[in-house]
């Protein structure tokens, strides 16, 4: 299973005085989705970072459609894209109780070494869960 949702709802400090979701909020948002997607998949963020891996983005493209307000509940769509030699890719996108579409991003992460910050390979565990989708 490549994708992945998941429902949140604007809180209210995410929102200007208009009641407009911030575009600052977004990121988590995404990020909310992508970690969850690894959760789906048995991958937590903690258990890599416990294994001395880190997955921070180095490439990030948000494309804002509509806006979210505040009390809507959302659902966050993340999708796995590609798998090279050191990065991770995912396409995202957030829709509306009305199914609208609001926002896509594109993501790219990069594998690194807590104890070094140098990339390297992903874990043998990411590899064999990415070969499952094939």
């Amino acid at each position: 299973m490549k994708d992945h949702q998941i429902q949140v709802r604007v809180r209210y400090s995410e929102t200007d005085q208009m009641g407009v979701v911030y575009h600052g909020n977004y990121i988590p948002y995404f990020e909310i989705g992508r970690v969850e997607w690894l959760r789906n998949k048995g991958i937590s963020y903690k258990m890599m970072e416990e294994n001395g891996i880190g997955l921070p983005i180095v490439n990030m493209n948000i494309n804002f459609k509509k806006s979210a307000v505040y009390d809507e509940l959302l659902t966050i769509h993340t999708v796995f894209k590609s798998l090279t030699s050191v990065r991770i890719e995912f396409d995202c996108a957030i829709y509306n109780e009305a199914k609208e579409l609001l926002t896509t991003a594109q993501f790219m992460l990069v594998f690194v070494s807590l104890k070094t910050g140098r990339p390297i390979a992903p874990p043998d565990y990411i590899l064999d869960m990415v070969k499952s989708f094939e």
